[in-house]
Order: structure tokens, then C-alpha cells, then sequence
């Protein structure tokens, strides 16, 4: 069962591109808040280089957190993405777009795109954190 969100994008900000403004979540849900992950694998050693991959393996972190909840991609409704360089994602954009389609369709939950100066995880330079409505 996919939750009937309701987007809220008013037009005053502008069309997004690849985010929605705002996401009203259905009665009832149960919230699911997903750590945030990076491309580790199942040894915690970080299991991709480049920016697209580690975004990648970040995102398949997060969606095997959520279907582990019974939730799907379409439940997602808010997410952080933090990257160690702005400049690294802004050249990455064309890509990170065909990972996005593969694992995200064309869902797009309300997002905050953040840089840092580093991550915890040291060789990462990719970190994903949502929240889900789960029916």
C-alpha cells in the first residue's frame, strides 16, 4: 500500500527540481527515522569510491532499512543528504539522477542537501538519513 501524500509545493517557491517542498503524510502512518548511512558494508569499511557510488550504497542502505519495516522508496518523506563536497555532487548531477530513477523511481520526498566538513565513517563522502510513513 502506497501512502497517499499529499505534496505541497506552493507556487510562490518555485517549481522543485528532484525534491517536493513539503509532504503532508496520511493519517495513521507509523513513522520510520533512519539513521544516517553511508557506503559501508556489512565489516562497517567503506565498499565504494567516487561520489555516485557512495550516494549509491547510501540510498540501498537506506531502502533496506525501510523494507525491513514493511515500507517501500514511496514511503520516504523527508531526507538528508550530506556530502563532503558541493562542488563533487554539483559535477556528479547527471548521474546521481540514473541511480535515483533505478532506486527511487520518480518519487521525490521533501529532501535538505547539506555539506560537511567531514563524516564520522572517515573515507566516506556520502551520507543519507529519512524519515518514512509506513502504513
Amino acid at each position: 500500500m502506497t501512502p497517499a501524500f499529499a505534496v505541497v509545493n506552493p507556487p510562490e517557491l518555485g517549481t522543485p527540481r528532484g525534491f517536493a517542498h513539503g509532504m503532508i503524510a496520511p493519517a495513521g502512518g507509523r513513522l520510520l527515522f533512519v539513521a544516517g548511512q553511508t557506503a559501508t558494508d556489512e565489516t562497517g569499511r567503506i565498499a565504494a569510491d567516487g561520489l555516485t557510488q557512495q550516494f549509491d550504497r547510501s540510498l540501498e542502505r537506506v531502502l533496506a532499512v525501510v523494507r525491513a519495516a514493511g515500507g517501500q522508496p514511496e514511503h520516504i518523506a523527508r531526507m538528508t543528504v550530506f556530502v563532503t563536497s558541493m562542488d563533487r555532487y554539483r559535477d556528479s548531477r547527471s548521474a546521481l539522477r540514473e541511480v535515483w530513477r533505478r532506486r527511487m523511481g520518480s518519487h521525490y520526498p521533501a529532501m535538505s542537501l547539506v555539506e560537511v566538513a567531514a563524516l564520522v565513517d572517515a573515507d566516506a563522502i556520502v551520507e543519507i538519513d529519512a524519515t518514512a510513513v509506513l502504513p
